[in-house]
């Protein structure tokens, strides 16, 4: 499909919480109140056509069993099938380059081909990807599914398990995966004994879970204890060998994980759950921060430096702490403040 060069094209980059709230917020609430309203269309591009609730990533990768699918999995063209065609139109491709100068995208779609869009406004939502494929829709949902068929299948033959990171997608996969392997300790014991699968969860910080209070920490270690999950607290993992284990090209190899006091851990599966990297790859640094982030203006949500009319919402912006209820909250102000810009720029 050909893009309609008579519309005003409002394009959104990224189809999960920020973006696909956004596209809600667009169609609903303000582009009916602008002057010629039908000169609008809001365009948006996802890598995947379905939506994930990322937070169940930790329980769903064991089984389709342990998460009921039509929760998890969401078609993102579903969503908007309320919009009129002609304001509205999704686009199953990635972004690979930004032209903040001519104010255009240029998008890979899923066929192979490319195609550029310009923008009149532009939002980025494009999130972050995480270390471990496991965690996060770092593609379109189909791999996802496949990496997790991956894993499963090799999770019967695992004797040891490390995961790094004390976040909550470290914790959480230990858990499940602890509950799942090994069951419960008994009622009056502090932790399971001899556990059919020891799993070691190793994080930096002096204690685990670090932005919730430390009763909270320390509850959510003895209930790890329980399922047969050991915390190393302090320290960090330095190296893996091979390098790669753990995510997309060595998924389930064995690996030797080394931490920063020289002890090191053999696991038949590995996985780095240390966070998430902002997906700016096609964004020129000048726009970015130095931790890869876009520079956003944490008042108006604004990309300033980007020139008018371009915005940054949820975890790729630097606005707010990753988080969804985060994500929610910014979209008001993000879409008060397009408004705002559209009517300024002489609309109609």
């Amino acid at each position: 499909m050909s893009q309609d060069s008579s519309k005003k094209n409002l394009v959104i980059l990224g189809g999960s919480y920020g973006g696909i709230s956004t596209a809600h917020y667009l169609l609903k609430h303000v582009v009916p109140q602008l002057p010629n309203k039908a000169s609008y269309q809001v365009i948006l591009i996802s890598t995947s056509s379905q939506a994930i609730c990322r937070p169940g990533c930790p329980r769903a990768l064991i089984s389709d069993d342990m998460f009921p699918q039509e929760k998890l999995f969401v078609s993102v063209p579903k969503q908007f099938e309320q919009y009129p065609n002609d304001t509205f139109r999704f686009i199953q491709g990635t972004a690979t380059e930004l032209d903040q100068h001519d104010r255009h995208v240029i998008v890979s779609l899923k066929d192979g081909a490319t195609e550029k869009i310009e923008y009149h406004a532009l939002v980025i939502a494009t999130g972050t990807s995480t270390a471990s494929p496991l965690l996060g829709l770092n593609g379109d949902s189909e791999s996802l599914r496949a990496t997790w068929n991956t894993f499963r299948a090799a999770l019967p033959n695992a004797k040891h398990i490390v995961i790094a990171g004390g976040g909550p997608a470290g914790v959480e996969t230990a858990g499940e995966l602890g509950e799942y392997l090994n069951g419960r300790a008994g009622w009056f014991s502090s932790k399971l004994e001899n556990p059919k699968v020891p799993i070691t969860l190793v994080t930096s910080g002096s204690k685990i879970l670090p932005v919730l209070r430390p009763a909270i920490a320390k509850k959510a270690e003895d209930l790890l204890a329980q399922v047969g999950v050991t915390v190393i607290k302090g320290s960090r993992v330095v190296t893996v060998s091979p390098p790669g284990a753990g995510t997309e090209s060595a998924l389930t190899t064995n690996s030797t994980v080394t931490l920063a006091d020289g002890k090191t851990l053999e696991a038949d599966l590995y996985i780095p759950a240390t966070g998430a990297a902002p997906n700016t790859g096609f964004i020129h640094e000048s726009l970015l921060t130095a931790s890869g982030g876009i520079e956003t203006n944490v008042s108006t949500l604004r990309v300033d430096k980007a020139g008018p009319r371009v915005y940054a919402v949820g975890d790729v912006g630097s606005h707010a702490r990753p988080a969804v209820h985060n994500i929610l909250n910014t979209v008001p102000t993000l879409s008060a403040n397009i408004k705002r810009d559209l009517l300024i720029a002489g609309e109609g």
